[in-house]
């Protein structure tokens, strides 16, 4: 009976826990905590995923995220406040120290809620930047919805997002329709610097702009940005692969714009949004429940006949020939699976000193593959330069959790018995020839001089008084 118990324990906790690879506890900040209603079916999708959600106000004073130097929390998501700073708990730095321990943190903004000033100093770390009233709207007069935003335009349709390149991963329009549409009611769009830990998901469209409505002109002179300098929904991936989301409308995430239809301009019957798809994409991106990479094991050994093949040996000798491979697997949502490489990216190993001194792109190796991981390696020649040296794999991509791993091994010079004997060498024969020459001509020297007769002396010349 006991046993029974104790496997039904397991098999419940194995089914209320999350699946998010770095954690279940979730901290939802909001101004009034009756304000979740709003969204109920968002949060009711995080907590069927496993999650456990706390709801705090930024002013709380028993709001921590840290307590005795680790993290209270794994994951916290910031909804629009009309508070002017969100108080002595969610400062910048502690925030940006939340991120430093791995930490994930999703904000979403609102055009009608000001963003706190502490808010705007994190997005300046960042490299991000929203409009100087931080309340800009962002409004298109081609792709709206006719039905809710007749007159403001300010409900943007948008297609379903693509990669930003060839090379990543499409994790938020893969396996959606081509026609389906996604609703931005009355958000906010920033505009991200040239930082490479940034990526766009959401690019305006080009005829879109930013502007503040507080401003009753019938000419807009001073555009904050326009078009795709407009980033509606923004990703940021630390060096430690901690993730910060960045959407531009909350609204997008409340229940009724989940499967809601909407009517674009240019006459097309109503369409449902996917926006309820699009927040679990969103979410479980930030939240690390997809585009995670593991490493499980990498190996190195000699790639020579009659090698002992010892793997991961810490020292190897000049001009070894020498094979590294290395297993990945990705996470995706329930399961590790292989880690794909696209075909317009290369996965590279670095055998390098103080620089590289090879530089090899792995292939696949089917043989040490499985169902949940791919194995990548390669085969090379070790230089002729006995060191330190270091196997280094430094794989960042968009999207992607950081890949850097760095095994370090000795390279010795060959020993004097190691060397090859002189007569494999082609290039020595010239040499070796001269020296036979030489031995040969001294020795005929001395066999000649030595048997030679002396000359008789009477036949030598006479003498003369």
């Amino acid at each position: 009976m006991r046993s029974f118990l104790s496997l039904f324990v397991f098999l419940f906790a194995a089914a209320v826990s999350a699946i998010s690879t770095s954690g279940n506890r979730l901290l939802v900040i909001l101004d009034d905590v009756a304000d979740k209603e709003n969204y109920s079916q968002f949060l009711g999708d995080l907590e069927s995923r496993g999650f456990q959600i706390s709801f705090e106000n930024p002013k709380s004073e028993s709001l921590a995220l840290f307590h005795l130097g680790e993290r209270s929390y794994d994951h916290v998501i910031l909804f629009p406040t009309r508070s002017k700073g969100l108080g002595p708990n969610l400062t910048p730095n502690i925030l940006v120290d939340f991120m430093n321990a791995d930490g994930n943190v999703l904000v979403t903004l609102s055009s009608g809620v000001s963003a706190p000033s502490s808010l705007v100093s994190l997005l300046s770390e960042l490299d991000i930047q929203l409009p100087t009233d931080r309340t800009g709207l962002v409004v298109d007069h081609f792709n709206y919805d006719t039905t809710s935003a007749a007159d403001k335009h300010d409900v943007l349709v948008l297609p379903r997002p693509s990669p930003i390149r060839p090379d990543v991963k499409d994790y938020f329009g893969e396996g959606i329709g081509k026609d389906a549409v996604l609703a931005f009611p009355r958000g906010v769009g920033a505009a991200l610097g040239a930082s490479e830990l940034l990526t766009p998901i959401i690019r305006a469209p080009r005829t879109a702009y930013s502007y503040n409505p507080k401003e009753q002109t019938e000419v807009v002179d001073d555009l904050f940005a326009a078009g795709e300098q407009l980033s509606l929904v923004s990703a940021f991936q630390a060096r430690n692969s901690a993730r910060f989301t960045l959407v531009g409308s909350a609204e997008m995430l409340q229940d009724k714009w989940f499967d809601a239809e909407v009517s674009q301009a240019d006459g097309k019957k109503a369409t449902k949004t996917f926006n309820r798809e699009f927040a679990k994409r969103v979410s479980g991106w930030t939240f690390n429940e997809i585009g995670v990479v593991r490493v499980n094991w990498i190996e190195h050994h000699l790639d020579e006949a009659g090698a002992t093949n010892e793997s991961n040996p810490g020292i190897y000798r000049i001009k070894n020939d020498v094979k590294y491979t290395i297993s990945l697997s990705e996470y995706s949502w329930t399961t590790w699976t292989p880690f794909t490489v696209p075909t317009d990216d290369a996965l590279q190993l670095e055998f390098s000193m103080l620089s590289p001194f090879h530089r090899l792109a792995l292939q696949a190796d089917a043989a040490h593959g499985s169902d949940s991981a791919a194995a990548y390696s390669a085969t090379f020649k070790l230089p002729d330069q006995h060191g330190i040296f270091n196997f280094k794999i430094n794989h960042k991509r968009p999207l992607l959790s950081n890949v850097e791993e760095k095994n370090t091994v000795s390279v010795r010079h060959m020993a004097h018995d190691e060397w090859p004997r002189s007569f494999v060498i082609t290039g020595a024969w010239p040499w070796i020839a001269g020296v036979g020459v030489t031995v040969a001509g001294w020795v005929g020297f001395c066999a000649l001089w030595m048997y030679s007769a002396p000359v008789d002396g009477k036949g030598g010349v006479k003498k003369t008084q």
